[in-house]
């Protein structure tokens, strides 16, 4: 528990936070202000729920960074996190989509919160089609790497692996999707999802660009001191997490228009999603539980596919959330069944030696 310690005493200064947030709007209403302090506690249940994939994801990233970055990841990333992605980034989108100035959108938020919302909920297709785009890279660059050596579906998997040979066939797949997208959206919303889609694609192959130039050769690696990751997988990080808290924030919505309460609720969620992090990469889980990074990314798949089908029908945050999670329950559980099976067989062959 050590290491969701700080989790929880972040959580105890945000419902204190909500409470007193509540008590000066509602001048003292005790039933509003335990009704502030309920709801953030369900919106740190809801981001947890649709970030615990992230998490995974995280964890495997961290590892191949060197300490001062896993360091600036889980305290600078953070506050990136929790202020950045799920209060200021939400206003730039509505200003940017309202046209309005930040300043006036932020009044807005806090004066007016259904206009607030309303404005958000209008900006749905650009977001899901960036983040969409940006996630579903990230599935296809993991599913279809030659190079992987475990596979958890494996029929499925070994035959997507070879196709990784032909080169860009992922961005290929991943343009065709876009397409469908565009299709499928609103005849006045088909230019911006195909404009912010590219926009995801772009900055998935940017960053991941930016990744391989700073990992150069081995050599160069141990000259320089530079490890996979640094300041681009950082980046990578961060662009993952505003994927992941999209829907937390247009879902927090439909449980409340309070921005303040929102923000403190999701933060909540995002540092125990840090924390879960953590304690991944300090327990070696993902070596422990070999298939735990695949059942992860294929909930980014389906997360992918969700948010650029939420462009034309409603998918609730309940289902994006649980299916999330089923995935890393059932890979949890091979991978427990793939260490029974490897522990009998040492036995077995330990037996056969004496």
């Amino acid at each position: 528990m050590q290491h969701f310690k700080g989790s929880f005493i972040f959580t105890l200064v945000c419902l204190v936070l909500s409470a007193i947030w509540e008590y000066y709007n509602s001048s003292g209403n005790i039933n509003a202000i335990l009704s502030g302090v309920f709801i953030a506690c369900i919106l740190g249940i809801l981001e947890v729920s649709l970030s615990f994939d992230n998490a995974v994801v995280n964890a495997a990233v961290l590892e191949t960074m060197e300490p001062i970055w896993q360091k600036r990841f889980l305290t600078w990333g953070i506050l990136i996190a929790v202020f950045g992605m799920r209060v200021v980034f939400p206003i730039i989108i509505v200003s940017f989509v309202a046209w309005l100035d930040p300043i006036s959108v932020l009044k807005m938020a806090l004066t007016t919160p259904d206009i607030y919302s309303e404005h958000l909920t209008k900006s749905h297709a650009v977001i899901s089609s960036f983040g969409g785009m940006f996630l579903l890279m990230v599935f296809l660059k993991f599913i279809m790497d030659e190079e992987k050596e475990i596979h958890w579906i494996k029929g499925l998997e070994e035959k997507l692996s070879s196709l990784g040979k032909l080169e860009s066939f992922e961005i290929l797949i991943a343009m065709l999707i876009l397409l469908l997208g565009a299709y499928i959206s609103p005849e006045h919303e088909k230019a911006s999802v195909l404009i912010s889609g590219l926009a995801g694609l772009i900055t998935y192959i940017s960053i991941d660009g930016l990744s391989s130039y700073l990992e150069g050769t081995e050599e160069k690696m141990l000259a320089d001191g530079v490890k996979k990751g640094g300041i681009a997988m950082f980046i990578y990080l961060e662009v993952l997490d505003a994927s992941f808290s999209f829907d937390g924030v247009i879902g927090a919505f439909a449980i409340t228009k309070d921005i303040v309460i929102i923000a403190l609720g999701l933060g909540i969620g995002a540092m125990f999603v840090r924390s879960l992090t953590l304690f991944l990469v300090k327990k070696g889980t993902l070596q422990e539980y070999i298939y735990l990074e695949h059942g992860a990314h294929y909930a980014i798949g389906l997360l992918a596919v969700i948010m650029i089908a939420s462009i034309k029908y409603h998918i609730p945050e309940v289902f994006t959330g649980l299916s999330g999670v089923l995935f890393i329950v059932v890979s949890l559980i091979s991978s427990i069944s793939y260490n029974k099976k490897q522990l009998e067989k040492e036995k077995v062959e330990t037996i056969s030696a004496d």
